[in-house]
């Protein structure tokens, strides 16, 4: 019902929004160091950023990478000589 009497596209808030604290999760051990140099054997693979990021949050539990780094992928693959 929400979809058809919105005006909008009627999706609601929750489906754009990251998460209110802008630190990593207590739970995630890894060392921003370590997830850097997991993205760089990634990119050596060829893999794109968006398909890094969806390797780093399905398998190795990392939810956003620039709560744990402060950088976003592609900064840290620039900082780093690719792109």
């Amino acid at each position: 019902m929400g979809r058809m009497q919105c005006k909008g596209k009627g999706k609601g808030i929750s489906v754009t929004t990251l998460p209110y604290k802008r630190k990593a999760p207590k739970w995630v051990t890894m060392t921003p160091s370590a997830v850097t140099e997991l993205i760089v054997k990634m990119a050596k693979k060829g893999l794109m950023p968006s398909q890094i990021g969806v390797i780093l949050r399905d398998h190795h539990g990392i939810p956003q990478v620039n709560f744990l780094t402060g950088c976003k992928i592609l900064r840290l693959l620039k900082k780093n000589g690719f792109h």
